[in-house]
């Protein structure tokens, strides 16, 4: 069997798992990701100077502890749980652990922003486009939601009222925004046959230009000296409920975050609409035969996946900034990641946030934790989504091409067509 028709075998086999196979192999994924990245630290450790091994295999010392590593990681993003009274021993709960830790809201928070990017991605998958704009939407979303809360926000009574009154709106604005973004890719694409992955990419600078532009030069704080705009007043926000302010993080995001995925999950699965998005995606031939409008079909879903972006920097900017600020984190390039994890599934981006998630959070447990420096940090971090996403990469990608085996055309007497004569 050559390599080709190898490669074949292993996509097909990838195509057809079933959801219980490819969760295990996700897990087996995991797993050699941290095997593999147990020594990298390993090595890493052995070529770095230290005072003091923190762990010794077969004689020799190495300055990281592998396993120490991991234990923190794991442990800082859920609030430290577990005391870890020396490298690689592990206790009981602690008894002092409170789930509504600084740790925890800072994993909740990233995974909340997550499901918000992976839902855009992720529609814009299932519709057959590669949407890789989700940043550039999330960006005038978010500057659309901070600028709309700060003029309105004198308009309406201060406190609870005003805030159920203008959060709501701010949101819906942010998804406007950001909604019409994606939707012009997706004209583009529609009716000037147009490439969305170069489109969607080069539209993401021209949007980190233009909130640029507009805060520093017609918006901006007068009082700071950072590019940004005038911070919200607090009722105009969503408040830490339960957890810690420090945290940036609230439980009415999460609850709205995954009151999004159950709709995006109906809309897709239940709707006509989401028939006719899914079959453009899957059959585009086939759903033009059935009397799909694949043009508006097109626009349609880039303008979902665009708002689901735009609601991404509505949350950014109500949640954690207060503020739309310059230097917007990479939340829409990481909900690419969080889509392939989930297999662009609306229920699988909630597992495939917390995760990457945890990771984020955990990241800097270990970075003041372990003294461990922040680049191999990254790498570690890395490698584990690596890992995990490119069983689901190859699925998707085994998915979207031909893999039926090559058949030699039989004629009518019995010969075969365009092959030798012996």
């Amino acid at each position: 069997m050559s390599a080709a028709e190898t490669a074949k075998s292993v996509l097909r086999r990838l195509t057809a798992a079933s959801a219980t196979e490819r969760i295990l192999i996700s897990f087996a994924a995991l797993v050699m990701a941290v095997v593999i990245g147990a020594g990298i630290i390993l090595v890493s450790g052995r070529v770095t100077t230290c005072q003091t091994a923190a762990t010794t295999l077969f004689g020799t010392g190495f300055c990281y502890d592998p396993v120490e590593v991991y234990l923190v990681l794991f442990n800082g993003a859920l609030g430290e749980p577990f005391l870890v009274n020396s490298p690689g021993v592990l206790k009981p709960l602690n008894p002092d652990w409170n789930p509504l830790n600084f740790g925890f809201a800072l994993t909740l928070k990233e995974t909340t922003l997550l499901i918000f990017t992976g839902l855009s991605v992720a529609v814009s998958f299932r519709a057959g486009l590669f949407n890789i704009g989700t940043q550039g939407q999330l960006v005038l979303g978010g500057l659309a939601t901070a600028l709309f809360s700060f003029f309105v926000a004198p308009l309406l009574p201060s406190g609870l009222v005003g805030g159920l009154i203008l959060i709501p709106l701010a949101v819906i604005v942010g998804a406007l925004v950001g909604g019409l973004y994606g939707a012009i890719p997706g004209a583009l694409k529609a009716y000037a046959d147009a490439n969305e992955v170069i489109t969607t990419i080069m539209l993401n600078f021209i949007a980190a230009q233009i909130a640029f532009v507009l805060v520093s030069e017609f918006f901006g704080n007068p009082d700071s000296q950072v590019v940004e705009t005038t911070p919200l007043p607090d009722w105009a926000t969503l408040l830490p409920v339960a957890f810690p302010q420090g945290g940036d993080f609230s439980l009415l995001a999460l609850a709205f975050g995954l009151a999004l995925v159950v709709a995006v999950w109906f809309l897709l699965e239940q709707t006509s609409f989401g028939y006719d998005l899914r079959t453009s995606g899957e059959q585009p031939e086939a759903a033009e035969y059935g009397g799909v409008d694949a043009k508006r079909t097109t626009v349609t879903s880039m303008f979902l996946s665009g708002a689901l972006g735009g609601m991404g920097g509505a949350i950014w900017v109500l949640m954690v900034m207060g503020k739309w600020q310059a230097g917007v984190p990479s939340l829409g390039f990481d909900g690419i990641t969080v889509s392939i994890l989930a297999g662009n599934n609306p229920f699988g981006v909630v597992p495939a946030a917390l995760l990457f998630g945890t990771l984020k959070s955990g990241s800097l447990a270990v970075q003041f934790g372990t003294g461990v420096p922040k680049q191999l940090v990254g790498v570690l971090r890395g490698l584990i989504i690596l890992f995990v996403a490119m069983p689901e990469f190859f699925r998707m990608l085994g998915s979207a091409i031909d893999l039926e085996p090559d058949r030699e055309t039989v004629a009518t007497d019995g010969g075969r067509l365009g092959g030798d004569d012996e």
